[in-house]
């Protein structure tokens, strides 16, 4: 049995692997002189391969279609994906918050060892093989056409593409081309876990400056951990994760207000008496110069303006009402998002071919025999931590399995 795998990322190497581990012959068709392109560049390029917490808990984490991911999580979960890595010779290591990352932190250690599993899988790898479009009869897949003109006959193919995030990598949409073009509805495609723009030119004073422990609320959305102004807006953890569960507001509503607890461990009442405390200590400095033990420094020029206390009054001048504005400001400083950054900066695009027309527990189309997807470019997505390769990994390995008539199990 031959099978097509179109696309070398992660769904298509795990996909691969699968459907070879079943007993087909399989051809990997990747139009980028390597493998794994976009997989270099995650997590920094540390690559953050998978995340430890249990299934039932690993959807919370899921924006979209979580529902339809129960087959392939539960069939190939994030235990025995690290298993397979470690049988492959990958030494893993688990960070905060579940992290799976290689030991060495290279993102090149887990592609290289994708590329030894192909291999001694006996995978034929083809690079720089770009599809033009699949080839159909009767209402079934029976191979694919590539763009110098050449016909690859299969007895099933998996469209394993990506999306449309980080174009530079060769994430220019094929896949949702190929849906359309056999039938498949397409969602709407967006942007997700990107940075965002804010209207306040104070941005620029604040650029690289990195706040910990902070919460930020967007339209009812709230998210505690990390975050980093950049030139023209916010970026990190917390402003990813609002982006992919704020995905369709900031696109339709900008702008929105952006409202960040500088302390939210302290009630106002809290920090009150913490900043009494401070002005006690500082009490014949400048308003400017009493707060460096409560904010890191670049921060303070931009609060003191925003609090409209004189930056020259000193601190024993300073009135009830003036230190309580003080105190709001610290425990609500707003901000007015005008949008993301697009797919250049996305780490994942939100949006894809439509669940509905996918068989959950098989990956298969319900459009086309013998055609299968995997992967980002299915409209799943999720939240920072692991949580989107996972569903690479499993939707892979459930599409290769399948593909190849076979049910797939690794325990």
């Amino acid at each position: 049995m031959r099978i097509v795998v179109i696309g070398g990322g992660p769904a298509g190497m795990m996909a691969a692997v699968s459907a070879a581990d079943c007993g087909a012959s399989v051809i990997l068709l990747e139009k980028n002189e390597k493998l794994g392109k976009k997989l270099y560049i995650t997590g920094k390029g540390r690559c953050n391969l998978t995340n430890s917490c249990a299934e039932e808990e690993f959807f919370d984490h899921v924006v979209s279609n979580g529902k339809f991911l129960y087959s392939s999580i539960y069939g190939f979960p994030a235990g025995q994906v690290c298993a397979f890595f470690e049988a492959e010779g990958l030494r893993l290591k688990e960070e905060r918050g579940g992290r799976i990352f290689p030991v060495s932190d290279k993102s090149s250690d887990v592609i290289k060892t994708m590329e030894k599993a192909l291999q001694e899988r006996n995978v034929q790898i083809r690079l720089r093989t770009e599809v033009k479009e699949l080839l159909l009869s009767d209402g079934e897949v029976q191979g694919v056409l590539l763009s110098d003109h050449t016909k690859i006959t299969a007895d099933a193919v998996i469209v394993a593409t990506g999306g449309l995030s980080y174009r530079s990598t060769g994430s220019t949409g094929d896949g949702y081309r190929f849906a359309q073009q056999t039938g498949h509805k397409v969602t709407e495609l967006r942007p997700s876990l990107t940075a965002l723009t804010v209207l306040e030119e104070s941005v620029k004073e604040l650029e690289g400056l990195s706040l910990r422990n902070i919460e930020i609320r967007i339209e009812g959305f709230r998210e505690f951990g990390e975050m980093l102004f950049t030139s023209d807006g916010v970026s990190g953890p917390v402003i990813l994760t609002a982006s992919a569960a704020l995905c369709r507001a900031i696109a339709e509503k900008t702008p929105l207000s952006l409202h960040i607890d500088l302390k939210p461990a302290l009630t106002e009442e809290q920090l009150d008496v913490r900043v009494q405390r401070d002005f006690e200590a500082a009490r014949n400095k400048d308003f400017c110069n009493s707060l460096s033990g409560l904010l890191p420094a670049k921060l303070i020029p931009v609060i003191v303006r925003e609090s409209a206390i004189p930056e020259h009054k000193k601190v024993n001048e300073i009135t009830r009402a003036e230190r309580k504005r003080l105190v709001a400001l610290l425990k609500n400083l707003v901000f007015t998002v005008t949008g993301n950054k697009g797919f250049e900066q996305a780490v994942i695009t939100q949006g894809g071919v439509s669940v509905k027309d996918i068989s959950p527990s098989t990956m298969a189309s319900k459009k086309v025999r013998n055609l299968y997807f995997a992967g980002e470019v299915m409209d799943v997505d999720a939240y920072t931590g692991g949580y989107n390769l996972q569903i690479a990994w499993s939707t892979g390995a459930l599409a290769g399995s399948s593909a190849a008539g076979a049910e797939y199990n690794r325990k």
